[in-house]
């Protein structure tokens, strides 16, 4: 089954803009159909503004089936408001004089799908999920909201469950399927019709529908429902949740991906279960008619809805497994390298030479990701390695200075109380310089904030240098720093302050400031747990910082 864009067509546009798969493209203001990527959604007949676009299904490939015999018929429930006034009854029998060896109606396949839902809602592991029997829809979240793709729910559609149901029960047989929203019927079916075709088809044998009876003349397909709702959704769920639900959602319109991207994705809100469509169902479809007629289809449709079986009406012995995984499939739009490297490289991985899938982030392949990131379909928030790295970066911003590279006040405080608890089990003193910079404000005040920025930096340049691996050195605030020098008494404590002293001094001059402009004051405080000297060693050097700094600055007190 395929489109076609008749000689109407004016290229307006407005079907590819309609179309959820990339299945309609333009070139040199013609407008032509890829049909491997084609939904058969019908958005594109909808949204097309003069009627140009039809729908072209299989009938050579139905002549010939009818031709050799055997063949069954999948007969949507759509098609009693598309042959309206006919009956079903009648339907069915000039089928069977068309040369149908059966007809069915796709119950069993949507009853098995019904109760795989079933199955899944009784599960309560799951925190969001999002029917998946239409492939419309699925269509459009795997191109567009591929962060979407692991809430859809692994269930395999009406019509692929209905096939591998009689490919069991009739062996060999082939199978051809009239209707409208025929999903990828094509792909498992052996031949695919639209009701219009059905009907030039009865023309065609001479099969008048109307002298048909009123009555079955052979025996047809189960029509009785058992717990599933047309496209395959269970009854228990809709009765149970058929008022307002923390459970169960329901959406029509794929705008409201939107809206549940933000949910899932970036609130991290559970939806439970979230019963989507692009429109109001298969009666819904521009193939049976305008939107305006969809209650008056409605209605005709649930006239002629057959009694629901009390029981099961599926064979338990015909054994057919309808659950179905999905993955992120490429759209062919992937976007330039350049950018699609530097997307990668943002999230960690090496632009070259490493592997475009980490699998880490559930995706498939990082391009795809990056690709879904540059259309603003995905965030950055969904991958993994990213987020990793972001936590590493935040865990490092926090315990290192920005601006001096030395580590930050809180560091500070925590490897003091470690160093007290360590040189008090092992007897050895320590000693801790305080800082200050003499003067940095009239720097600041004369030159503006980027040379004070500057002299701070090569002030931490020379604390880095100045202390072993052993010892830390961090920026307690503004223009103050604290140097922690691990098993070192206060005479080595001062040949180190009386360095750093001299190398800050040799920076102001390096900068090109006058001599005099920038040097430190240093107060030194040792803590020897054998001596016992008490207070806060970091209190007593900084009370050693003031009076060097009452004494004139540039000088060293302990």
């Amino acid at each position: 089954m395929r489109f076609e864009i008749n000689d109407r067509c004016v290229a307006c546009m407005a079907c590819v803009r309609a179309c959820p798969a990339d299945a309609v493209a333009v070139e040199d203001s013609d407008v032509w159909i890829i049909e491997d990527s084609c939904v058969r959604a019908g958005s594109c007949l909808e949204a097309c503004p003069h009627d140009a676009i039809s729908v072209v299904g299989d009938v050579p490939r139905v002549r010939e089936l009818l031709a050799d015999g055997g063949a069954l018929l999948v007969l949507s429930p759509e098609a009693v408001v598309h042959f309206h006034p006919i009956t079903m009854e009648q339907l069915v029998n000039a089928a069977f004089a068309l040369g149908f060896a059966g007809v069915h109606h796709g119950i069993q396949g949507e009853e098995l799908v019904a109760e795989e839902y079933l199955r899944l809602w009784e599960q309560p592991r799951w925190r969001t999920l999002i029917r998946s029997t239409c492939p419309v829809l699925v269509a459009k979240v795997r191109k567009d909201y591929p962060e979407l793709v692991p809430y859809l729910a692994p269930v395999a559609t009406p019509t692929e469950a209905e096939a591998a149901y009689l490919r069991k029960a009739y062996p060999g047989a082939p199978i051809v399927h009239a209707g409208v929203c025929l999903g990828d019927a094509g792909d498992v079916t052996d031949a695919a019709l639209t009701f219009q075709e059905l009907g030039e088809l009865f023309t065609e044998r001479g099969v008048d529908l109307g002298a048909q009876p009123s009555y079955h003349r052979r025996i047809p397909g189960e029509r009785r429902r058992h717990i599933s709702t047309p496209g395959g959704m269970p009854l228990p769920v809709l009765l149970e949740e058929r008022h307002a639900s923390r459970r169960f959602r329901k959406f029509r319109g794929l705008a409201a991906l939107d809206v549940i991207r933000q949910a899932v994705v970036k609130d991290d809100i559970d939806l439970g279960f979230v019963d989507i469509l692009p429109c109001e169902g298969c009666l819904d479809h521009p193939l049976l008619g305008p939107r305006e007629e969809l209650f008056w289809r409605r209605q005709v449709a649930a006239a002629a809805e057959p009694p629901r079986s009390a029981l099961p009406v599926v064979d338990p012995e015909i054994s057919v497994d309808v659950a179905r995984s999905f993955t992120l499939q490429g759209d062919g739009r992937v976007p330039p390298s350049d950018d699609v490297h530097a997307i990668v490289g943002m999230i960690g991985l090496a632009p070259s030479g490493a592997p475009w899938d980490c699998g880490a982030c559930g995706f498939g392949t990082c391009r795809s990701f990056a690709a879904a990131l540059l259309r603003g379909r995905a965030g950055l928030r969904q991958c993994p390695p990213y987020q990793e790295r972001v936590a590493q970066e935040a865990q490092r911003e926090a315990a290192v200075d920005a601006l001096t590279g030395l580590v930050t006040y809180r560091v500070l405080r925590d490897r003091l109380s470690n160093e007290l608890a360590r040189s008090g089990r092992s007897g050895d003193p320590f000693a801790v310089l305080f800082l200050d910079l003499d003067g940095f404000k009239q720097v600041n005040d004369t030159f503006g904030h980027r040379a004070g920025s500057d002299v701070l930096a090569a002030v931490g340049q020379v604390l880095h240098k100045a202390v072993r691996g052993t010892d830390v050195a961090g920026r307690y605030g503004g223009d103050e720093f604290v140097v922690l020098l691990v098993r070192t008494d206060v005479l080595g404590a001062r040949r180190v302050a009386e360095s750093i002293r001299g190398r800050i001094e040799a920076v102001g001059r390096s900068l090109g400031y006058g001599g005099g402009t920038i040097s430190a004051s240093v107060g030194i405080a040792e803590y020897d747990p054998r001596v016992g000297n008490g207070g806060d060693v970091l209190e007593r050097a900084d009370k050693a910082l003031y009076r060097a700094k009452a004494l004139g600055g540039n000088r060293i007190e302990v």
